[in-house]
């Protein structure tokens, strides 16, 4: 009898612990997959909303990594099986074009969320703005989403625009640092190709060599930086930044191509003290 005493007790209690565990185990634990991010804007159709999220809550003249998931406006559930696409345009008086763009997927690891980037290469103004369309499928069935999106001027210059010798247009954009600090930094930049209107691919294998300097004090530039080379993994050009103290920097470049031509750009010298082009951190 002392035996059963002694091990009842004991036997009650792993068995309540066991349940409890169990238990504990059955309830789903419910994710914010858009933590951390603003919500820009929603498109909406008579079907879904599409929320647009970005880390800033705007977009900006520049690159822009941007977050999409969708609602059904029935049931308040958000879709997780959706194929999606996008087509950002740009309406001027006298013509319309796109920009820079990248495919828009499902994050791995994720349920609902889609991301991508777009390059806004110009910023809206009082007479041209920028519109955005978001093309998806759902179990075979085609929607379409589409609004007029804010893109104001970026404070300093994010993404710049050139013409080759012989016609044709470049942009290049910087895509980090996105918080640059004191220190050898890891720089990313993107260069895409202005094929027509609407098509905009990444260039390959091209080389930006890269002198930053402070113009407010005295030119002065910084050790340690290295060029920009071509990563195919990332479509991206990565490189090194040194900033030896806060402030405005000019970031120099000059575009090379596989064959090692200066396509847009001029060294900085004691009688040239800055590059044609250029783009800009201050921090």
């Amino acid at each position: 009898m002392k035996f059963f005493k002694y091990i009842l007790p004991i036997f009650i209690s792993l068995t309540i612990i066991s349940c409890s565990s169990d238990d504990d185990e059955s309830t789903p634990v419910e994710v914010n997959e858009v933590e951390g991010l603003i919500k820009v804007q929603e498109l909406t159709n008579s079907t879904h909303a599409v929320e647009i999220f970005t880390e800033s809550g705007q977009f900006e003249q520049g690159y822009n990594e941007i977050t999409i998931r969708v609602k059904d406006l029935a049931t308040n559930v958000f879709v997780d099986d959706a194929t999606m696409s996008w087509i950002p345009m740009m309406n001027m008086v006298s013509m319309s074009h796109s920009c820079p763009n990248s495919m828009l997927t499902k994050v791995s690891g994720m349920e609902t969320i889609y991301r991508g980037y777009i390059v806004f290469q110009m910023a809206e103004n009082a007479d041209e703005g920028w519109n955005l369309m978001v093309n998806y499928s759902i179990a075979g069935e085609d929607f379409e989403a589409m609004s007029d999106i804010s893109v104001p001027a970026s404070a300093k210059q994010r993404v710049t625009t050139f013409m080759d010798a012989e016609g044709m247009r470049y942009v290049v954009a910087l895509i980090a640092p996105e918080n640059p600090d004191v220190m050898v930094n890891d720089i990313t930049m993107g260069v895409y190709k202005m094929e027509s209107m609407m098509s905009f691919p990444v260039v390959e294998n091209y080389m930006i060599k890269l002198d930053p300097r402070m113009p407010s004090m005295g030119n002065h530039t910084s050790p340690n930086n290295e060029d920009l080379m071509y990563d195919a993994s990332s479509e991206m050009y990565n490189g090194k930044l040194s900033l030896t103290m806060t402030g405005y920097w000019k970031l120099n470049l000059m575009i090379l191509n596989e064959a090692g031509d200066v396509l847009k750009g001029e060294e900085v010298t004691e009688t040239n003290e800055s590059s044609s082009l250029f783009l800009e951190i201050e921090f």
